[in-house]
Parts: C-alpha cells; structure tokens; sequence
C-alpha cells in the first residue's frame, strides 16, 4: 500500500474518531433530553459506529497485460493410471518435504501469536510466495513450473502445511487458489493481466470466496447476485470468511447469474466493494474478514469460466480442505503421543491405561482412512476422471472423523487440553472449519 493511501485511511479513520467524540459529548449533555433529541442522537452514533468498522478493499496494484498469451495457457491432466499408488513420486517428495520443514520452522512458532492477534505475521505471505508454492500450479509458458495439473501435488502441499498451522496455512494458500482457479477456468485476457503477478517475487494478497454467512450454507443456492447491465455486471451481496481480507488486492466471488452459480473476478478497489473484519472461532490467523458488495460494477471480461467450472471449483476446494484435515490431524496424532507417554498418574504413564490407548489408535486408524479418501478423490481429479463421489467421501470423512480427531486430542491431555499452553485447542478449533468451509483453497 503507498504511503498515500496509507495515509488517506489513518485520516479517514482519524476523522472518525473526531466525529464520535463530539457526538458522544453532545450526547452526554443534559439539553439533548430537554429538546428531545436523544433518540436521533444515539441513530446517528450508531450508524457512524457501523460505519467505521468497515473500510475500503486494499489498494491493490494495477493489474496490467505485460504480455499477451496466444491461447489460454492450461496444465494437462496428468496420465491415467489403472494402478492406485499413494508412493510420491521424488519430486512430490522434496515439495513435501521443503514445505513440512517451512511449516515447523515458521508456522508452528507463530501459530500461537497469530491466532491471538487474528492476524498472520508480517512478510509470512513473502515467504510462501519465495517458497514457490504458487508455481507449481502455474504452466511453464504463462512463468510458473507446472507441467501437468498435479491435484495429489497440492494435497500433498496443504497437508504438510496444516501440520504447522491450519489457519496460517489458509493464509498462504489463498492466492494459489486464485491463481489455481485463472489457469484451470481464465481466457487468454484474463490470464494475461492477472497471472504475471503471481509469478513474481511479490505475489498479491488475494482470495476465492464462494461462503455466505448464513446457517446451512448451501455453495449452490447462492444469495450474492450478479445482474447483467450495460454489456457488464453489478454485484451485490455478502461473503463470508475470507482470508486476508482487508489486505487481499483481488478476488474471485462467487454469486448466482442468470439463475446459476458463477465465478467474478473483482479488484479490492473497484467502488461498492468493502471490507469487514470477521473474527472466528478457528482459523484466526488467517485474518479472517467479510466482502461487502453494493452495486459494483464489473467489465463483461470480469465473468471466469463456464457454468460447470463452479462445479469443478467446489470440489477441488473440497478436497484441499480435506488436505488441510489430515494434516492438522497429524499434528494432534503426534503431539498426543509422546504427551500420554511421558504423563505419569498412579506411578505409571497414562498410556498405558487401555481407555487411553485405544484412543490414541482410533485417533491413527481414523486419520489413515482420512488420507486414503482424500488421495484418491485427488488422484482420479488430476487424471481428469469423474471423481464427485470420491471428492463427497472424503469431505464426509474428514468432517466427521476430523472433529471427532481434535475433540479426542484435547479429551486425552486431560485439563491441559483445556488451556492455551498446549496448541490442540486451537487444532481442535479449526478442525471444527472443515464442516463449515467453502472455497479458499482449491488444489
């Protein structure tokens, strides 16, 4: 952000405040009562109160064509293969290697800290992008390192990552779901403004909302409308828990056109679209926010993809949210086990205890069957095979069996389970995401 804009936004938020604090004076005075303007008083302090938690989208950068693709650049599917191997190749290896390590070494430590400040450490997002984790769903010519779409490759990636931090992961990840989504469904104009940018040194904070924040959230029955007018687009609606938000400089909505669901592409400072902070229960550090949109007008070249592509969208988004399950339950699989092992209780440590101990087994055997569902759902979506039944298998599973995996977690330390010192509290927090979650990530 320029010191400009930075500078617009402390003023604006300056202003705010001048303007509560004379009203709130004007309100304590004794003469409001006496000329009946107490009621229109407080209306207006509670509008301008509204007003001030919400802010403008980021000033993002300006996307520009450097150059322009001849075609629409797309990953293959990868080679379809009759025999199901989960062995990673050497490749994916080093990749889920290279990311576990990035993962224990920066998320896990500031995992703790994150999730009070609901918000992820400064220049984490730089490190992702260094880290090249956004290239490998990039094709060579557009100036990624991709070859062939690789869902197992991204499951692999989110996995590892989750086994630091399921919320900073989210973080992360969020802009490779965008770029993701410009290779799989973007034209040759889209692809030409917006990909260069993720293949950079400086990959923009950016974010794929599909959640509304309503009960039963149903990605198919969307609230969010787009109408068409004057050869272009008008949003309005409401999205719901999207990853770095106020800092997010594009973002690709999902709202209902024509009676179906379908895939927008909006700059953060495109006029109508705002941002509200929207703290949770779980996945605190990924700085979680609400966009706002009233009225905002798009280009006819803001539409990404075809109707179907929404449909590919929710279950890729799917499977990389079973991805970030596995591997947030692998972190309390392996934090539980030496915790039962060194806790002594009645002279002896409390894994040997057959309650405890079963526990910790129905925590492995249900975290095994997690992985395999997801592997597969992964695999038979990179070979291009049909895989909604896969995909809906595994979703179910992780959902259930991934509650079930952090409530055991915090059941087996006993009062420690309880209380911050220990981190599967706040595993056990977000595992509880995956039920809710829609979209964000995308493999």
């Amino acid at each position: 952000m320029s010191g400009k804009n930075l500078s617009e936004r402390r003023s604006g938020r300056d202003a705010i405040g001048y303007a509560l604090a004379a009203l709130n004076r004007f309100a304590g005075n004794p003469i409001v009562d006496r000329l009946g303007l107490r009621k229109p008083a407080e209306r207006v302090m509670y509008e301008t109160t509204k007003a001030g938690f919400r802010t403008l989208g980021a000033a993002g950068r300006s996307f520009q064509a450097v150059q322009r693709y001849g075609k629409p650049a797309r990953l293959p599917a990868a080679p379809k293969q009759d025999l199901f191997d989960l062995t990673p190749t050497d490749e994916q290896q080093m990749i889920q290697e290279t990311v576990r390590e990035f993962a224990a070494e920066r998320l896990r430590p500031a995992a703790a800290d994150a999730d009070a400040k609901c918000a992820p450490p400064d220049g984490l997002l730089r490190q992702a992008s260094e880290l090249g984790v956004t290239l490998v769903g990039i094709p060579d010519e557009a100036g990624g390192i991709g070859s062939e779409r690789s869902a197992v490759t991204g499951v692999l990636v989110a996995e590892a990552m989750a086994h630091g931090d399921m919320g900073l992961a989210v973080s992360c990840l969020a802009p490779s779901a965008v770029s993701t989504a410009l290779v799989a469904w973007g034209d040759e104009e889209q692809q030409s403004r917006y990909l260069p940018a993720f293949t950079g040194d400086d990959a923009p904070a950016a974010a794929l909302s599909l959640l509304e924040p309503r009960p039963l959230f149903d990605p198919f029955e969307l609230r969010t409308r787009a109408r068409r007018s004057g050869g272009g687009f008008v949003l309005d609606g409401l999205k719901s828990m999207v990853p770095r938000a106020a800092e997010a400089e594009l973002f690709v909505i999902a709202a209902e056109l024509d009676g179906r669901p379908r895939l927008f592409l909006v700059e953060s400072d495109t006029a109508g679209l705002s941002i509200e902070a929207e703290p949770a229960m779980g996945l605190r550090g990924a700085s979680m926010g609400r966009v706002v949109l009233e009225g905002v007008q798009l280009p006819p070249t803001a539409l990404l993809g075809e109707a179907e592509s929404y449909v590919e969208c929710v279950r890729s988004a799917r499977i990389a949210w079973c991805a970030l399950a596995v591997g947030t339950a692998q972190a309390v699989l392996d934090y539980v086990i030496p915790y039962v092992n060194e806790r002594v209780a009645f002279g002896e440590p409390v894994s040997h205890r057959q309650g405890v101990a079963f526990r910790v087994a129905d925590i492995g055997t249900e975290l095994e069957g997690m992985r395999l569902a997801t592997y597969r759902a992964a695999s038979r979506a990179e070979q291009g095979r049909s895989h909604a039944r896969e995909t809906a298998l595994a979703h179910r599973l992780c959902v259930d069996k991934g509650m079930a995996i952090g409530s055991d977690g915090v059941q087996l330390l006993g009062g420690h389970g309880f209380v911050k010192e220990h981190p599967v509290e706040r595993w056990y927090r977000d595992l509880r995401a995956i039920g809710v979650a829609e979209g964000t990530v995308l493999v």
